[in-house]
This record gives C-alpha cells, structure tokens and sequence, in this order.
C-alpha cells in the first residue's frame, strides 16, 4: 500500500486543508504485509474522525493501512477540525467540503472507483453522526455506511454530553432539520438507501441509547441495518475491532 498526506487548497473551506490517504499497491517482495491484486480502480471508503482528532488519527490508533492492504481498498481520511460535518456557523463551511468537494478532489488527484456500488463511507463518534448524515442525505451515493459510537442523536450535544459551544458555534445555538438524523431517517426510500453497519460499545457509553433507538427507527422504516454492539468503551480498542469488521462487511 502506499500512504500519503496531501495538502491542498479547498474553495469550500477557503482555506488549506489536509487529508490522508491509502492506496492499494500490490507487493511480491514486502515481508509480512499480504495486498489484493485489484483490477481497475479500487473501492473507496471515506473514513472520518472524531471530535478529538484530525485526519491521521485512523492510521496512528488503529491498524487501517494493514486492514486495507488486505483487502485492496483505497480509504480517503479528511481534516475537519471540531465542525460535527457542518457547515459552521460561526466557522468554515465542512459539509460542502466534504460532501461535495471532497469527492471531486478525490475524483482529480487519485485513481479510484467513482462507481457508488464501490463507495463507501465510515466514521467514529463525530463522524459517526457525519458518516450517517450523508447515508441519509445522499442515500444514492453509497453502497454502503458505517458508524462507530456515534453521535446518531445531536441533541444530546445540549444535553447528555455537555458540549453547547459545539451547538453555539457550529450549529448557532439550535438544530435546523437538515442536522437531525432521526428527522432526515423518515425521508429515506428503503429502496434505494445503502446497507447501514451500527456499532457501538456497551460499558458505559452514554451514546448507545440513542444508537439502538436509532437501528430500531432505521430498521422500522424498513433500511438493512447491521448491528455490532458489543462490550467496550468510547475508545480505540475498541474501533481497531469493529473497523476489520465493517470493512468485512463492505466488501461481502
């Protein structure tokens, strides 16, 4: 595999911004490291981070990049500082960035799939709620999407998980519909939603309530919903686990 960091310049952002990126390189030679031969361009997953993170917390914290090797996956890691996926109202505007530049960058400097049978998306807690909110905002995009502990209900931003500057400055002190995810879950056509993957841990994460409300919803609407909860806390151990599963999971 090869890994890169690319900086480059967003209109979106306005600004500089960075992301890091896997590509499938098949080897002979490399010790210990097995890579699938892929014909024609790979699959890509979008893999975003949490509220504490940037764009290389996936490769230091986790195993991504052997994950990937195996299984000739290409997984694009965006920056997006503390902005919950949002168009910030009191900042830069992250989900045009990454909903719709993000591909066309991804689209011009790297060789992948641009096919949505071959697109995925993933994130942990922040971008849980960020993997989540363009299942359903763009179902048609992606064949499938994936949420690790995430932050399903963003009300409990104001609430559970006392984070209100995160509400004042991103979102300006209240929700718009478009940021609810249970909201947007009554919009999607079962038809033609992509499969979803909802992990989370069970020892005392205050987020899995909402996360089983959420497959419970998502699952009534009539979506192909995949459940990983198993025991664990909101941290690394536990995400280095469940992300060989999902990518399991995407490629079946």
């Amino acid at each position: 595999m090869a890994l890169l960091t690319c900086d480059f310049f967003s209109e979106a952002l306005q600004r500089g911004t960075s992301m890091t990126v896997v590509l499938p390189q098949p080897t002979e030679e490399q010790i210990g490291v097995s890579g699938a031969v892929v014909q024609g361009p790979p699959r890509v997953l979008y893999l975003l981070h949490g509220l504490s993170d940037d764009h290389t917390a996936w490769v230091r914290y986790t195993s991504i990049e052997r994950y990937a090797t195996a299984r000739g996956l290409a997984v694009v890691m965006p920056a997006v500082d503390r902005s919950f996926y949002a168009n910030e109202a009191r900042g830069h505007a992250y989900w045009d960035f990454v909903s719709e530049e993000l591909p066309q960058v991804v689209g011009r400097f790297l060789n992948v799939s641009h096919d949505p049978a071959d697109t995925f998306v993933a994130g942990l807690s922040m971008g849980g709620y960020g993997a989540l909110k363009h299942a359903v905002t763009f179902p048609e995009r992606y064949a499938g999407v994936a949420s690790l502990s995430g932050v399903v209900d963003i009300r409990q931003l104001a609430t559970r998980l006392d984070r209100t500057e995160i509400v004042e400055r991103v979102f300006g002190g209240d929700f718009a519909p478009g940021d609810d995810l249970f909201g947007l879950l009554a919009t999607v056509d079962p038809a033609t939603a992509p499969r979803l993957y909802v992990g989370c841990g069970t020892e005392e994460d205050r987020l899995m309530p909402a996360n089983e409300r959420f497959v419970e919803e998502a699952r009534a609407r009539g979506l192909d919903v995949t459940t990983d909860f198993r025991p664990g806390v909101h941290e690394w151990g536990l995400w280095d686990a469940q992300i060989q599963d999902v990518l399991d999971w995407m490629m079946a």
